[in-house]
């Protein structure tokens, strides 16, 4: 199992063109107390470096060849955002933060991750030095490690055949849409594939829904992924899911009790075109890849664009932003797909949960405020559950909790609105790892971390089957 503690690793962004093709990024961990001073400051960075390359995979941009990335790591003892104002005096503008989405969000004891581009790394280390801080460089080829996730067993990728399907690999969207026809195909006394709707590049939205034929009517949940496209280990998830769920007559009681009971609607990618391009232009791409008539830049960020609390803290209203809201509520077609759908079919949906990455937690509402929902204690002990389910097959420990205390806070995202429009359990997974390979977790750890995730999604479905007390005059109330 990969040490899931350590800070670190491949992950870079790009927004809007090859402005920021090389860059680095840095991770910022502030570890509180002190009195302002730079006093027991440790800085390492992490500078990856690659040559020219004929290799096709997608590294930042397609217009920028092979490029150079990094990562910098700084453990301080005083203010974040001080700390922050520094790394921007010597990089004026070209910071950009990662997670949380915002400085203002920075808080004791969280991590930061920022980066910012190549060609400002000498001035950086410059300034690093004239403010007495020391730092080591480390990993040489960034682009070794984008081709880890699209290189190997790509004969066992390429196949089309389910029985056949490498799920320990990362698929391309034609690979995965493919594979999605041929389950429909080979499964259907359990599996009806449709479309909800098309994307803003005219790519269908397919949704496949599992369950035994036993009764109509039966309670649903509904699991989506590939939310934020560069989260690629999500897509990944859902297609494990769907493979244990079809072969669950000859595994465990417990998946074929679920699939007797309940029906599981399954969204392996959400953002289609964001996951597309992932893997054609820019391995880090986050948003949706729709237009902006006022600026170059394009795309809003799917789990910022829904109706609730639409685009108020922890939300950008610029369209060059990672967390772009949008120009107004379901802007996004991929968005408004999905709400028409799950509006439409509300009252049998007992469960909501969307698949994002990384940092090992899971978090339930509200995301957009400090607050207690109505239905705590039930929704506490189904994550507390799943969570344990979760660390009994390898050990891997999840902070569990509201969104905007375990994580930061953040409003229009999609679990605020399942909650909003009746879905009493609304979660949303930030899967493995912790920041050491963050967006690049390696095909290696696909398997461990999809078994581990699948026995806590398998948790909150049997939970769905009890009855747990809910004051139905207060739900479910925002």
């Amino acid at each position: 199992m990969a040490d899931a503690t350590r800070r670190g690793g491949p992950t870079v962004a790009e927004k809007g063109g090859c402005a920021k093709c090389g860059v680095v990024v840095a991770a910022v961990m502030a570890v509180g107390g002190g009195d302002g001073g730079w006093g027991g400051v440790v800085v390492v960075l992490w500078l990856i470096t690659a040559a020219g390359s004929s290799s096709t995979f997608p590294t930042f941009s397609s217009q920028c060849g092979g490029t150079a990335a990094g990562m910098l790591i700084i453990r301080f003892s005083q203010q974040a955002a001080q700390t922050l104002s520094i790394v921007r005096a010597a990089l004026p503008g070209s910071v950009d933060l990662w997670q949380p989405n915002s400085a203002s969000l920075i808080r004791r004891n969280a991590t930061v991750d920022v980066h910012v581009r190549r060609n400002d790394t000498r001035g950086l280390r410059a300034h690093l030095r004239h403010e007495g801080i020391a730092y080591n460089v480390f990993i040489s080829n960034l682009q070794k490690e984008v081709e880890k996730q699209t290189g190997r067993r790509s004969a066992a990728r390429r196949r089309r055949s389910e029985s056949h399907y490498d799920y320990e690999v990362y698929h391309s969207l034609e690979e995965i849409q493919s594979w999605m026809f041929e389950v429909n195909r080979t499964h259907p006394e359990m599996v009806d594939m449709f479309s909800i709707g098309t994307s803003y590049e005219g790519r269908p939205l397919y949704v496949l829904q599992l369950g035994k034929r036993s009764r109509p009517q039966k309670k649903a949940m509904w699991i989506d992924c590939g939310v934020h496209a560069r989260e690629w280990i999500g897509p990944a998830f859902c297609q494990w899911f769907v493979k244990e769920a079809v072969n669950s007559h000859q595994h465990g009681s417990v998946m074929r009790r679920l699939m007797n009971q309940l029906n599981f609607y399954i969204m392996p990618v959400l953002n289609v075109d964001g996951y597309h391009y992932s893997w054609t232009t820019d391995r880090f791409w986050r948003k949706t890849r729709s237009r902006n008539h006022k600026y170059h830049c394009r795309g809003v960020d799917a789990n910022r664009n829904w109706k609730v609390k639409w685009c108020e803290e922890g939300a950008s209203s610029h369209p060059c932003d990672d967390t772009y809201c949008g120009p107004f509520p379901e802007s996004e077609p991929e968005v408004r797909a999905v709400a028409k759908f799950l509006r439409k079919h509300k009252k049998r949906f007992k469960a909501y949960i969307s698949i994002h990455a990384y940092a090992q937690m899971l978090l339930y509402p509200y995301s957009y405020k400090y607050a207690m929902i109505p239905n705590f204690s039930c929704v506490e002990s189904a994550a507390q559950n799943a969570v344990t389910a979760l660390y009994s097959a390898y050990g891997v420990r999840y902070r569990y909790g509201p969104a905007s205390t375990t994580l930061y806070v953040s409003s229009g995202s999609s679990m605020d609105w399942a909650y909003r429009n009746g879905i009493q359990y609304a979660f949303a997974f930030e899967l493995r790892d912790t920041g050491y390979y963050g967006f690049l977790l390696p095909e290696a750890l696909i398997s461990p971390t999809c078994t581990e995730t699948m026995r806590a999604v398998k948790a909150i479905a049997a939970g769905l089957l009890k009855k747990c007390e809910v004051n139905r005059d207060v739900f479910p109330y925002i």
